[in-house]
């Protein structure tokens, strides 16, 4: 478990001022937090293996899109639209 000075020092290193009940409150918070660092620290790593000579050339071509192409898909694909615009629900 933390310590009250090593929480007191990072409150002060903070600028905040805790009250006693804030000091024992923050020990209990931060030394769940480092138990649960702790635990993730013992979790099994995967070792993901990239070879650029198995997968080839993946790169795609540069390609000029309009913005009145994109525009049109969005509109095309928005669920309700009316007169060339998305239609959305009230706010006010």
């Amino acid at each position: 478990m933390i310590s009250k000075e090593e929480v007191e020092h990072i409150a002060e290193l903070s600028r905040l001022e805790l009250t006693g009940e804030e000091v024992e409150k923050m020990q209990k918070d931060l030394s769940s937090i480092l138990d649960y660092f702790d635990l993730l620290k013992k979790a099994p790593r995967i070792k993901a293996e990239f070879n650029a000579e198995k997968r080839g050339n993946e790169l795609r071509k540069d390609e000029i899109i309009s913005s009145y192409e994109m525009i049109d898909k969005l509109i095309a694909d928005a669920p309700d639209k009316k007169d060339g615009y998305i239609k959305v629900k009230s706010i006010l």
